[in-house]
């Protein structure tokens, strides 16, 4: 199958696929930002599909299922800011540096991702350009614009099973250098219902929390990373209560951090 690659003379969106990322809710009154960084499997046609075949480019190697939706969710009941990633994963995964191989993978999980082998620098280059640096740039000015530090919130999801390995939890809280907002997280998640664990089923060793680092370490922001696994909001009805059960829980994180904050959501 014949690739395309665009080269920096080129662009990777065309301009009815751009923007790369966009905020919802920018004027959200509550102390807090969403960030949704695996929102979208889309593939600009550029890159014709990257390669791959259906059951991949649907699976959750492509995104996190169900993540956008919950975190659109939330963004109401919480009355937040969202910033969303807009491109798939497997373009450029924006929860990764650029000088991680894993931010534009060759292999995702159990599929190849034949439009990513053998990138060239400038190649590399320009996807760092065109997604990545898009998406970073909103979200720090998303953080800056808010009138009081906000708490910084990553939405994603992952699967029940992992490489043959069964997963039980079923809301992970996750942490990098940072465990302030995650601790008070799972204190006000106890008795949620759901099966809860700390840095389940990843952790800061694995990689994975490039944003809270980069935008809430960088910045003293209280921030914390949630995973829900995917077959809980894999339809409109598991969404819609997932957010119910998580929604009170980070209205009353948010408010242990803001001065001015209430629990009236909660």
């Amino acid at each position: 199958m014949l690739l395309m690659k665009p080269t920096p003379e080129s662009t990777l969106l065309s301009p009815i696929e751009a923007p790369a990322a966009r905020v919802l809710n920018a004027h959200g009154r509550a102390p807090a930002v969403l960030v949704c960084e695996h929102a979208s499997r889309f593939i600009p046609a550029a890159l014709n599909g990257l390669g791959l075949d259906a059951a991949a480019a649907r699976s959750h190697a492509a995104w996190d299922i169900g993540a956008m939706e919950l975190a659109v969710e939330l963004m109401g009941a919480l009355d937040a800011p969202l910033v969303q990633a807009r491109v798939s994963r497997l373009v450029y995964d924006c929860n990764r540096p650029p000088e991680r191989t894993d931010s534009m993978p060759e292999v995702s999980e159990v599929f190849d991702v034949p439009g990513n082998r053998n990138l060239t620098p400038a190649q590399r280059v320009q996807r760092v350009r065109e997604i990545y640096e898009p998406f970073r740039d909103l979200l720090s000015a998303t953080l800056d614009a808010r009138p009081e530090p906000p708490v910084l919130i990553t939405i994603h999801s992952f699967t029940p099973v992992y490489k043959g390995q069964k997963r039980d939890v079923e809301l992970g809280i996750l942490h990098d250098q940072d465990e302030r907002a995650a601790r008070v997280m799972l204190d006000h998640a106890a008795g949620c219902g759901l099966r809860t664990a700390l840095n389940e089923p990843y952790a800061a060793a694995d990689g994975v929390t490039h944003t809270l680092r980069e935008h809430g370490v960088a910045r003293g922001l209280p921030n914390v990373m949630i995973e829900v696994r995917n077959d809980l909001i894999d339809t409109p009805a598991g969404v819609n209560r997932m957010a119910g059960v998580l929604a009170p829980v980070l209205a009353r994180t948010i408010a242990a951090f803001s001065p001015t904050g209430t629990e009236e959501q909660a």
